[in-house]
């Protein structure tokens, strides 16, 4: 089923994927906010933010206006096996409008004009909404098939505000190390393949081209140096901060090339130009679907990975609130998660969807780990940088704008 769609959606999907690395110019975060990977609680957390939440669904008011990654709301228009809008239509009798997004930041941006319902975000966005009052809190008792989702993917930093939801998990996937067997001898076990200044694939690494990938650095940092004392890959203080934006600068000297597009990524190992790197598994999975291609091999490193997982928010003052809560349950049924999966390239949030995605892909949901709680603890997923350090160590972070700067440093 993948394979068979695989490479019609790369070049739609590469525009929208490279972006989902923007974060927050946004350094501060209100008391109460908790970090991601490190726990930490505050006495008097604040109300909710961006709302009341709703008790009840009423009436589809016969439209629903989105803001979503390519591939995330498709109505056959690429291919007509894949249309999980049109039956969502004919179901609630709400139009959708969709507006694909080619970055983080554009959502954020589309989002505050008021005209749309709801976002897929990214976990680099998604706090940017919730702080600015864009986002709702979600009642999941609303939607029905709530219940069926992983529950490692629930009550996350990317998520929740203070215990409070603000969406709904869509789909996740990690970043991994990819590398050319032919080229790259012994098989690499470690980020520090990648961060060697020695290293005998200088020219030939290649990185991700964004600013969150200083958190790559930050958590490989986290294992070899393990006095920094990093807990948290998005949550630096200026010394840790400091050491990745240092190690990063190292590593300019081994990248042949950043990638964002995916496609040209894959161009880059196919050819020879990159034969090491970060990547993601669709990526590897396309290269491999090309006979004529090298062989590559994508790993977990023993440090872990990052990773990202988007999540479907609710406008604060949404036109079509209703409409929306029925998407809500819509985009997290089984067969619709099967098909997003699939078309997308991600481990869908709702597991039931492999007894669906197994009669056309028996392997599927063990390549993306669906089920892998294991796999999935694993990753530290993107959230936004901020200068409250979500602990004991207070506002003493680095936010975006700071991680914007040295990336721009970074490549000069």
């Amino acid at each position: 089923m993948r394979a068979r769609h695989a490479f019609g959606v790369a070049a739609t999907l590469a525009i929208a994927l490279a972006a989902a690395g923007c974060g927050s110019s946004d350094s501060s975060t209100p008391a109460g906010t908790t970090g991601g990977g490190a726990s930490s609680t505050h006495t008097t957390p604040p109300p909710p933010l961006g709302g009341v939440m709703p008790t009840s669904v009423g009436s589809g008011e016969g439209a629903l206006n989105l803001v979503n990654w390519a591939g995330y709301a498709e109505s056959g228009a690429s291919d007509k096996s894949y249309d999980w809008v049109h039956p969502f239509e004919k179901a609630t009798g709400c139009i959708v409008n969709s507006k694909v997004a080619a970055t983080s930041d554009e959502m954020v941006k589309l989002m505050a004009t008021g005209s749309y319902d709801g976002v897929s975000a990214s976990g680099n966005a998604s706090t940017r909404l919730i702080l600015a009052g864009d986002a709702a809190p979600v009642n999941v008792d609303l939607v029905k098939n709530y219940a069926d989702l992983s529950p490692f993917l629930k009550d996350q930093a990317y998520n929740t505000y203070n215990g409070v939801h603000y969406g709904i998990p869509h789909g996740w996937g990690a970043n991994l190390l990819m590398w050319r067997p032919d080229k790259v001898n012994p098989a690499p076990t470690s980020w520090g393949a990648v961060f060697d200044a020695n290293s005998p694939y200088k020219g030939k690494v290649t990185a991700y081209d964004d600013p969150i990938y200083i958190a790559d650095a930050a958590l490989y940092l986290s294992k070899s140096q393990p006095a920094l004392g990093i807990t948290d890959p998005y949550e630096l203080t200026d010394a840790q901060f400091t050491a990745a934006v240092d190690l990063l600068k190292v590593q300019r000297g081994l990248v042949g090339q950043y990638w964002s597009d995916y496609t040209k990524e894959i161009s880059a190992f196919a050819s020879g130009d990159s034969v090491i790197g970060t990547s993601w598994q669709i990526i590897a999975n396309l290269i491999l679907l090309d006979k004529k291609n090298p062989k590559v091999e994508a790993i977990v490193p023993s440090e872990g990975s990052t990773g990202w997982s988007d999540t479907w928010m609710v406008y604060a003052k949404a036109k079509h609130p209703n409409c929306m809560y029925m998407w809500l349950d819509w985009i997290t049924k089984p067969d619709v998660q099967a098909s997003v999966a699939t078309w997308f390239g991600e481990a869908p949030a709702n597991p039931t969807a492999c007894d669906t995605i197994a009669k056309g892909d028996a392997t599927f949901c063990d390549q993306f780990h669906v089920k892998d709680e294991s796999f999935y603890k694993a990753v530290a997923f993107w959230k936004v940088p901020l200068s409250d350090c979500g602990d004991s160590r207070g506002k003493t972070c680095k936010g975006y704008g700071d991680w914007l700067a040295a990336w721009q440093s970074i490549k000069g």
